[in-house]
């Protein structure tokens, strides 16, 4: 969630809401650079990247949290085949240590907005929002984990960015993906919720799969803020209550009715833009470990707003922090995963199992969730939550090609047993074509022809693991998943 430029982003694997407004107009677009497939393979070394990719940073119309029009950007990645058809992915950044530390800026310094190139290499069109009050062109403070213009913001590029895709013959389908990391993966699902729950029904999610987020703001995070525990992260507090009080009003009227007179002045200094947050993190953590022996974020806080926190259910900070969570009062329908590492530094695991036992509650029936790396923390955790993110979606990819007319549009493909021994079945498939079947290692370990009905497979050859089974039928590409186990 802390800074993204610090998380490696090498990724070697191992292997609406209503406007309200005249908004979601697309006003420019610039084209940032483009790098081939084999610049792309080398990159990132990842063997199922098919495509070159072609980086934008776009500018749209959209609203303010005062519900003003204002102007956002983002980053629009696009795959160099103008032939196919392709999904779309809407990738929601982390926490942003400056205005410019965003997808549309810093993806060419190595930043974040670099996962966006590998999404295109692997035929998504992916949108990545700067959010507001970030980038070059929003106006006024960033609303820090604020739910809904996380999602209004991500909603408003998709209308936009559809636009460009048009002018450009672009083609896509009607697939839509959904992560995000930290920040973004309270934004992914933020943007998950608001999609299904919008009366409109203007999109559909096909996947979602939100990493390693503050899922839980009234709850884990209020509870990790009021206990007296030592805290690197800092930063975040005073980042919330100046972002809420930016959105609702009515937080307090002075930095000092919430935080002590040591550390209120570095934080007028960070909202006033003199100071990054990686500053004023540091600076935070240098005068809690003179004042108080270490880092105790509780610490800078006045007593008497900790007393309201935890006495006063309907205190204004109570009723704006629970305004945030992102997993109750939802029911999710799309096919949904939950990815964290237990040992996550800066975003307690507490977040995703609260969030899993809620929609288990609910009753949620495509949903699973998993600790990919017990032993890692936040920044480590990016890789493998990445990883099984990218096997997820590519196992419901579609990709089509331009002007080819399919005689049928086919879902998911049955394929059983899944994990398979020897033996594998590939069930009802509307016509025929060809099937390869591709290790992490990038090289294709079986391939051969497929006929309309069901086949069967003979995986007897492979060795375990995880492998890709991309079929190719009559101009649709589509991905799944074969795990073989003995």
């Amino acid at each position: 969630m802390f800074f993204m430029q610090k998380i490696v982003l090498s990724l070697l694997f191992a292997v609406g809401i209503s406007t309200g407004v005249s908004s979601q107009n697309l006003v420019s677009a610039t084209l940032l650079g483009e790098k081939s497939q084999a610049e792309l393979l080398i990159e990132f070394n990842i063997p199922f990247i098919q495509y070159g990719a072609k980086y934008y940073r776009v500018t749209y119309t959209t609203k303010s949290v005062q519900g003003s029009v204002d102007t956002a950007s983002g980053l629009l990645t696009v795959p160099n085949n103008p032939s196919r058809i392709y999904p779309r992915l809407v990738y929601q950044h982390g926490t942003s240590g400056s205005k410019q530390d965003v997808p549309s800026i810093n993806v060419l310094t190595g930043g974040e907005g670099r996962v966006g190139q590998l999404f295109a290499g692997l035929g998504f069109v992916a949108f990545l929002p700067d959010y507001l009050g970030l980038g070059n062109v929003s106006k006024g403070f960033h609303p820090y984990v604020h739910a809904e213009s996380e999602a209004w913001a991500a909603m408003d590029m998709l209308r936009a960015g559809e636009q460009f895709l048009q002018q450009n013959q672009v083609a896509t389908n009607e697939q839509l993906f959904i992560t995000g990391y930290s920040q973004g993966g309270h934004g992914a699902m933020a943007l998950h919720r608001a999609i299904e729950l919008d009366p409109a029904n203007e999109f559909e999610v096909t996947a979602a799969a939100p990493m390693s987020g503050p899922y839980s703001i009234s709850g884990v995070m209020r509870d990790l803020i009021l206990t007296d525990a030592v805290y690197y992260y800092p930063a975040y507090i005073p980042n919330t209550a100046l972002s809420y009080q930016t959105v609702y009003g009515n937080l307090f009227s002075n930095l000092t009715e919430v935080f002590k007179p040591a550390y209120a002045p570095m934080i007028q200094q960070f909202y006033d833009g003199e100071i990054t947050l990686s500053d004023l993190n540091g600076m935070l953590i240098s005068a809690l470990t003179v004042n108080e022996g270490d880092s105790r974020p509780f610490k800078m806080l006045q007593e008497s707003i900790v007393q309201a926190i935890q006495n006063d259910p309907n205190h204004p900070i109570n009723l704006a922090l629970a305004a945030n969570d992102t997993y109750d009062n939802w029911l999710p329908e799309a096919p949904f995963r939950l990815f964290y590492c237990m040992a996550d530094d800066q975003v307690p695991f507490r977040n995703s199992l609260l969030a899993r036992d809620s929609f288990l509650a609910a009753g949620v029936t495509d949903f699973m969730i998993s600790d990919v790396m017990p032993s890692a923390d936040h920044g480590e955790c990016y890789v493998p939550a990445m990883t099984n993110t990218l096997i997820f979606f590519l196992g419901f990819q579609q990709i089509g090609t331009v002007g080819t007319v399919l005689p049928t549009v086919f879902d998911r493909v049955k394929i059983a047993p899944n994990p398979a021994n020897e033996m594998v079945s590939i069930g009802e498939l509307p016509r025929s074509g060809r099937y390869e079947i591709i290790g992490f290692n990038g090289k294709v370990s079986q391939s051969g022809t497929l006929s309309a009905g069901t086949n069967t497979l003979n995986v007897a050859g492979l060795s375990e693991g995880v492998y890709l089974l991309r079929l190719l039928l009559r101009g649709e590409v589509r991905t799944e998943k074969i795990v073989v186990q003995r």
